[in-house]
């Protein structure tokens, strides 16, 4: 199981926290260090939707330009603006062999990954 995420995204830090306190292994990547290939994201949009894969929320979303954003109309610019600003996925991002979850809820979490 492989959890993507920023050291600094709360969200992220909720769900390490759970995963480590639920004894669930994991590897840890850094989007930021370790971005995802096009192949990656193609996968993940796939499994969830661009929609809910794009993180329209958060800070680098809010700075970019209007017609930036608005260029974001389909799979494949949402998959261009993710590969060059790897912070506009949203977080955390876990491939596990059910598939891939996005997003943290303990709930859910606990659904999937308890033992």
């Amino acid at each position: 199981m492989r959890l993507h995420g920023i050291v600094n995204c709360d969200t992220v830090n909720k769900a390490r926290a759970w995963l480590d306190a639920n004894r669930v292994a994991y590897e840890w990547v850094d989007l930021r260090k370790s971005p995802p290939s096009a192949d990656d994201l193609a996968r993940w949009c796939k499994a969830v939707g661009w929609q809910t894969l794009l993180n329209r929320r958060g800070t680098t979303w809010r700075t970019l330009d209007d017609a930036t954003k608005a260029a974001v109309v389909d799979e494949p610019t949402a998959i261009a603006l993710m590969r060059a600003r790897p912070t506009m996925i949203k977080r955390p991002v876990v491939e596990a062999a059910g598939g891939v979850v996005v997003g943290f809820s303990e709930e859910a979490y606990a659904k999937r990954f308890a033992r």
